[in-house]
Order: structure tokens, then C-alpha cells, then sequence
């Protein structure tokens, strides 16, 4: 959100309520935006190259998050899927994560997409604000509903009103054998 909304989109907020948590994958510009959604529920926030400078303990480098059974890791930047090999992928991932999630969420692009591995899920919500990083716009949010041993995966559009589901990335769905 750089400075140019003082507040999320309203249907952005709306599609927010009732999450239990929520996960930016960085480009704040502002703490204002961790504030209103702190508002709704716990906000976890991976520092984006636009967020140099922001001291606030809800901003890390890399969050490591487990939700049910669930690994979840979150980092702005992620190499692409589309560029590069799911070997090189995983490689720099390693060096950022004790241990490989099961998903990692990243932001950097705000090109939104899911792309799954076997063991890997790929996550870039886009951005409510500056999607594909254009010019201020509505975006995309994502959602992941996690139920004992299942993710799914959820992006959407948001339009003036509401959202509706994302044309391309309606829902994806993985699955953990329990151990």
C-alpha cells in the first residue's frame, strides 16, 4: 500500500473477516496497513524490498508458521516456478528454512499464483493494491483453510462490491498422510 489509499480497498477488509491470521508477503511501505489488519486478527509480515527501514516485531525476513499440520514458510522473494527448476527452488529455500514447509507464501512479483510440487506448495497471492505490479488498481488476496490434514488453497479477484473467485486459480488442495 504506497501511500496512495489510506486505507485497504473495503472489499479487501471484508474478505479478511473472520481469518484467524494473516499473512503479508511484504511491500508495506507503511505500518498502517499492519495496524488495521491487526485489528482483525494476528498479522505475521515477510519485509518486502519496499519495507527497508520498518522496525516492528510482526516484520521478519522469513516467518516458519505451523497451522494444524501444516508447515507454512513466508518470504517476499521466491524464485519463479516459471523460471526456474524445482531443484533450484528448493535449494534456496534450504538455505532460508531449518527444515522445507509443505507451502511458503512470497510476495515480491505481485504476479498471484499456486503452483504445486509433490511436496511443495508455491503461493503468491498477487496484491489487493498493485497487481502484476501495475498502476493502483483492485487485486488479488489469497486464503488457505486449513482441516486437520488438508490445505486448500484459494485466490481471489476483488471488485467494488466483493470478490469472486479467481478465474485462473479457483482452488488447490493438498493433502498430508498423517504420520
Amino acid at each position: 500500500m504506497p501511500g496512495t489509499l489510506a486505507s485497504l480497498w473495503p472489499s479487501a477488509l471484508a474478505y479478511l473477516q473472520g481469518c484467524d491470521s494473516i499473512l503479508h508477503a511484504g511491500d508495506l511501505h507503511t505500518l498502517d496497513v499492519v495496524d488495521e489488519l491487526s485489528a482483525i486478527a494476528q498479522v505475521y509480515v515477510s519485509e518486502g524490498n519496499g519495507d527497508i527501514g520498518i522496525i516492528d516485531e510482526r516484520v521478519r525476513p522469513t516467518w516458519s508458521l505451523t497451522f494444524g499440520s501444516f508447515n507454512i514458510g513466508m518470504v517476499h522473494h521466491c524464485p519463479s516456478p516459471e523460471r526456474k527448476s524445482e531443484s533450484f527452488i528448493k535449494e534456496k529455500l534450504s538455505q532460508l528454512f531449518t527444515e522445507l514447509p509443505d507451502i511458503v507464501i512470497f510476495g515480491h512479483t505481485h504476479l498471484e499464483m499456486v503452483y504445486q510440487y509433490a511436496d511443495l506448495t508455491l503461493v503468491n497471492p498477487g496484491s489487493p493494491t498493485l497487481p502484476r505490479n501495475r498502476a493502483l488498481q483492485l487485486g488479488t488476496l489469497g486464503e488457505i483453510i486449513i482441516e486437520q490434514d488438508k490445505a486448500t488453497i484459494r485466490l481471489a479477484q476483488l471488485t467494488n462490491e466483493h470478490w469472486k473467485t479467481h478465474s485462473q486459480y479457483a482452488s488447490a488442495t493438498i493433502s498430508k498422510n498423517p504420520s
